[in-house]
Formats: C-alpha cells, structure tokens, sequence
C-alpha cells in the first residue's frame, strides 16, 4: 500500500539531512578547574520520518526515535588521589515519540514531566574496588538484551516495538483492538530507577553488577526492583570483538504478581570483513519469552564514514495470553558522517500477530528514516 504524503515527508527529511550535513560538527567542550575537577555536556537530536500502515490504513509523521531518544546532560567530575567522584544529570527532551503515537492521535510536541528525567546520579568510581552508584540511573540490567555490534543500532534492535509501539493492532474485520505493538514485542530489559548500584572492577573483560531500586518518578507507583548483572567484552580477540551480558531481575509492584525477568544477549564481530551477529532472548517466569537473531554487515564504503546494514527476526510467545506468538522482520542501513557526528538511517519493519482467540489479526508495518546527530 503506498502512503499519500510519503514522498513529502521523505523530502522534508532529506532537506533536514542537508542543512545538517553542511553544518560543522559540535561537541560538547570539557571545562576544567585548577583542582583537578571538569564539567562536560552532551547530547543528541534524533528525529525521523515514521510511516506505519497497520493493514488498511496509513500513518505520516515526523517523531522522535524512541530506539534513542533525543537528550541532553552533563558530567562534574573530581578526583581524589587514584579515585573519581562523578556528578551525571541527563533528562530526555520529551518529543513525541515513534512508540508513543497511534491510530486515535500523536499527542503534544513535547511534554516534559520529572518521568524523562534519565540520570540524577552520584558515582564513586575507585579502580581497586569499583564504583559505588546512588540515585536516579540505570539498574544493573538495563541496556542487558541490547548488545550489538552491527552499527545499526540507532534504527533498529532487539527492542523492535520501538518504531511503532503505540500502534494498535487491526483485526481482519478493520476493527482496531486493544492491544499495541508495544505488548507483545517485549524484551525485559532493565530500567531506570532510584537506585543504590555496585559495579566491579573489571576482570578479563568480565564485571559484576547489583541494584536496588524504586520507581521514584511515578506517583503512587509501588514499584520495587533488584537484579544482577554479568557483562563480558573483549576488542581484541583475535581477529574477533565479542561482547554479551545476562542478567536477572525482580519486580515487586503492589497490586500486581511479582515476577522474575532472565534476560541475555550476545554479539560478535569479524573485523576484516565487517560480518556480526548479533542475539538476545528473554523469559518471564509468569509467562513470556522471545528470541532475537540479528545479521550485520559494516564497510567503508565512501570516505565520510562507514556503512552498516543489518537484517534481524523477532519471535516471541505468551506474551499477552497464553499460546499467543508475535513475529518481526526488521531490514536496516545507517550511514555515518564522522566529521558531522552523524548517523542517518533508513529501516523497515513488520509485525504479525496470532493468539487462541477468534480475532485474526492484520500485520502492521513501520519505515524509518531519519538521522542521529551526537552533540
């Protein structure tokens, strides 16, 4: 089905593109003081053209690309003798987002409340026994199933409701039902919570980590987590780069059955041909679980900076109801612009959907195209 204002939105992004490309890149400068301490911002603009046809009709818009939101923050650091403390602050800009629009409305522009606060954050970082985190940050787990080295992670991920995950799912009847693409393409990643966090020090590529957490952004959300986390990376593995993580963590929230999330993922890339794969898996203990499988490709191919295309397959089942399955195809290619800090990118993605019920319902499909700019 061709989309009626497709050519107009694919117009207005290449327009962007071109005033962004003709800019100098911008980084955020460190500031230091006579005592050691620095000060450095940072952020990123991240919008992109979304296209969703949910099987009978279609959906233009220009969003924020929730696979990573456009955000600003900070660092003060100081060090003590061998040991660092570390003030992060960072909060997400709060634009309307590819997972946060659907058939019924794409919402404000912007709006901000204290939930898009990403990092309020004290560290204490010593190379002998770790580092000591406290306040709003990521738990351990958080970031466990997104390991990838494809270098299209910008666009598209094991988190594959991210391009759509809004939308709600049409039945063949053209009736939109309930559920959104976001149910039942879940991955139980970590979050970010108020939390008290320990990383180890790192040992042959392996570190430790461990939190303890509480939804303090949410009102009256009741909300406990804790997990563990272990993470591996290795750059120089021959002629390979390998990396993974795996981790467990368990939610506690009042009103609702208390459930354990074990969650993994791994990556590894060739580095003379540019070939990676990429997986993830995840499973609930009171139902749920998926499989993701990516195949990357990187090379150099013009002289701006590198190219990256990637192929991926999402399986889940039992994520809404018992005996359901969800399906996702995703195709990807991400262009980077070293001297402008930039990545543009253009995705597609499908979405089936079948569960034991009478419903049959339609498959829905998304395309991305946009660019990331790192500031």
């Amino acid at each position: 089905m061709i989309m009626s204002t497709k050519t107009l939105a694919v117009g207005s992004s290449a327009l962007a593109l071109s005033a962004l490309l003709a800019a100098p890149a911008v980084a955020g400068p460190t500031y230091t003081s006579d005592n050691g301490g620095s000060f450095r911002w940072y952020g990123q603009l991240n919008l992109t053209y979304q296209g969703y046809d949910d099987g009978q009709e279609d959906y233009n818009r220009l969003v924020d690309n929730a696979n990573s939101g456009s955000r600003v923050g900070f660092w003060l650091e100081q060090p003590f003798g061998e040991n660092t403390l570390k003030f992060r602050f960072e909060t997400s800009l709060s634009l309307r987002g590819s997972d946060g629009v659907n058939q019924n409305g794409q919402g404000d522009i912007t709006d901000w409340t204290r939930s898009d606060l990403r990092h309020v954050d004290l560290q204490w970082h010593t190379p002998r026994y770790g580092t000591f985190s406290i306040g709003q940050g990521s738990m351990a787990a958080d970031g466990v199933t997104g390991i990838d080295l494809s270098g299209t992670g910008v666009v598209a991920g094991s988190a594959v409701a991210d391009a759509a995950g809004g939308y709600f799912l049409r039945d063949t009847a053209g009736n939109l039902t309930g559920i959104e693409i976001g149910d039942v393409f879940s991955t139980f990643d970590g979050s970010r919570r108020g939390r008290i966090r320990y990383d180890s020090p790192e040992f042959s590529g392996f570190t430790v980590s461990a939190s303890y957490g509480e939804d303090i952004l949410t009102r009256d959300a009741d909300t406990q987590q804790y997990d563990i986390a272990l993470n591996y990376m290795n750059e120089d593995l021959g002629d390979f780069t390998v990396a993974g993580a795996l981790a467990v963590s368990w939610t506690e929230k009042g009103g609702s059955e208390d459930t354990r999330d074990t969650i993994a993922s791994a990556a590894v890339l060739h580095e003379p041909t540019g070939l990676s794969l990429s997986a993830a898996t995840g499973d609930r203990d009171t139902g749920g679980n998926y499989g993701y499988v990516k195949l990357g490709y990187t090379a150099n191919l013009i002289s701006v900076g590198s190219t990256s295309f990637s192929v991926d397959y999402y399986d889940g089942s039992d994520l809404v109801s018992t005996n359901d399955s969800a399906e996702s195809f995703g195709i990807a290619a991400v262009q980077k612009f070293d001297k402008q800090n930039l990545e543009a990118y253009i995705a597609y993605r499908e979405y089936s959907y079948d569960d034991a019920s009478a419903t049959n319902y339609q498959d829905g499909s998304a395309i991305l195209a946009g660019a990331r700019w790192k500031f």
